[in-house]
């Protein structure tokens, strides 16, 4: 049983401050261990389940923040930019699960720690076939797209009932409650960690429960930014429309161009904000 996991670092134990998920910043070093560790439980669990392998994908930022040399020696990682399929990277057909960790609750969720989708402050809304969608819909249906059932997400409360919200009966853990963006009431790690070890242990035992989340082609991404500039940006790539002043659209069969293109969006993004002072 080959198991899959992803590792965004929003909703990973005990994180609350942005320092802590940017190289350089307050707390980031320490940040990495705890994302490790939360990694860690789950893949413990996916051998106490009977895996026989696990591939953790670093799904945050510059994907190089979850420590190899403190992972699990059972699992191998996949770090680095430059990912096709950025938060899903490895992902294939040949996957029984596929498991969230440390991910969080979509843009404007009101006691979502670190809300967003994505970006930070250049993405409002994201909308998947016209609906809402946050990182946990857009990574589990491209997993539906192969065929692969996620059966577990952990991160704080609010993106647990999203996950409820979309995917159904699928095994959550809350290692945090938000209070407002930048602030929560944390469970220790020791807690946490074990808990995601026992959700991932249970939700492997009910493979059987799971189906795929499958969303039918064709598969139409809108994003809704806060920027003309970047609007405007992001329309330049071929097949990509933009139906607003702030918004684009893009439509396709084939789920993995979804998530090649938001990595090029991004990078458009990114340079328009960051280049645009404090008009970014």
């Amino acid at each position: 049983m080959r198991v899959y996991v992803s590792v965004d670092m929003e909703g990973v134990t005990g994180l609350t401050d942005p320092e802590e998920m940017h190289a350089g910043g307050r707390g980031y070093e320490r940040g990495c261990e705890l994302m490790t560790g939360d990694a860690n439980a789950a893949v413990d669990g996916a051998y106490a389940a009977g895996a026989t392998s696990v591939v953790v994908n670093d799904a945050h930022g510059s994907t190089k923040n979850l420590r190899i040399d403190l992972l699990d020696p059972r699992a191998t990682l996949i770090r680095g930019p430059g990912k096709p399929m950025r938060m899903a990277e490895g992902l294939t057909a040949d996957f029984r699960a596929a498991c969230f960790v440390g991910y969080h609750a979509r843009a404007g969720v009101q006691h979502g720690v670190l809300n967003h989708t994505w970006m930070g402050k250049e993405i409002q809304n994201v909308y998947l076939n016209g609906e809402i969608c946050g990182e946990t819909r857009l990574v589990a249906a491209f997993a539906g797209f192969l065929g692969v059932p996620v059966v577990l997400v952990t991160g704080d409360e609010a993106v647990c009932e999203e996950a409820r919200e979309v995917l159904g009966d699928v095994e959550t853990v809350a290692v945090k409650r938000g209070i407002d963006k930048f602030a929560a009431e944390l469970l220790p790690p020791s807690v946490a960690q074990r808990r995601i070890r026992e959700a991932t242990v249970r939700a492997l035992n009910r493979l059987a429960d799971f189906r795929p989340y499958t969303v039918e082609p064709p598969f139409t991404l809108g994003v809704e930014w806060n920027s003309t500039a970047i609007a405007a940006g992001c329309a330049i790539i071929p097949g990509t429309r933009q139906v607003g002043p702030r918004h684009t659209e893009f439509t396709t069969d084939d789920y993995h161009e979804i998530m090649a293109l938001f990595g090029i969006y991004a990078m458009i993004a990114g340079q328009v904000a960051c280049g645009s002072g404090v008009y970014g």
